[in-house]
């Protein structure tokens, strides 16, 4: 599914493009980034941001990214990334130059308002009960702690320790 253009205060969200490849590359193959989200492996192969900026242009594909572009903001033009599944669950992942500074909270926002203003009833978030912080992200865009649960993680080659939270239409 190709997202629309999403537009924040200091950011665009936008579909990704062949020219995010570098800095996709850059940022996840950081073991900070790697480390703290399920699906990325380290080292970051090869070609592996070419594929995924693929998959994410495939019209049929059942999740919607948007790249965090800050160029209006005359910022960098890839900082992260978020991402809608058609079952409601998000995920994100900010550069590490751009942490601390409120851009994955605001790019989630924005995700959430497009969400809720197209049908989406009820939105999860899942994170490592090692990352506080993207567990704030959350709490700070309206979701709500459910539990816990556990999820496979190619980093740690291992099933990890999650918190869930969830976030109704209408509670936000």
């Amino acid at each position: 599914m190709l997202p629309p253009m999403i537009e924040t205060e200091r950011l665009t969200l936008r579909p990704l493009r062949a020219a995010d490849a570098g800095p996709i590359s850059l940022y996840a193959g950081d073991i900070r980034v790697a480390g703290s989200v399920a699906r990325i492996p380290h080292p970051y192969p090869p070609g592996a941001a070419e594929a995924y900026i693929a998959r994410a242009l495939r019209a049929d594909g059942d999740e919607m990214i948007w790249a965090m572009d800050a160029t209006c903001s005359d910022g960098a033009d890839m900082l992260g990334f978020v991402a809608l599944r058609k079952d409601g669950s998000v995920g994100y992942w900010v550069g590490p130059p751009f942490w601390n500074l409120g851009y994955a909270r605001e790019a989630l926002a924005g995700v959430v308002g497009y969400a809720l203003d197209n049908g989406y009833a009820r939105l999860t978030g899942e994170v490592f009960q090692t990352n506080e912080r993207s567990a704030q992200v959350l709490i700070a865009c309206g979701f709500r702690y459910t539990g816990e649960g556990s999820t496979f993680a190619l980093v740690q080659n291992a099933v990890v320790p999650t918190w869930t939270y969830e976030l109704l239409a209408g509670q936000e």
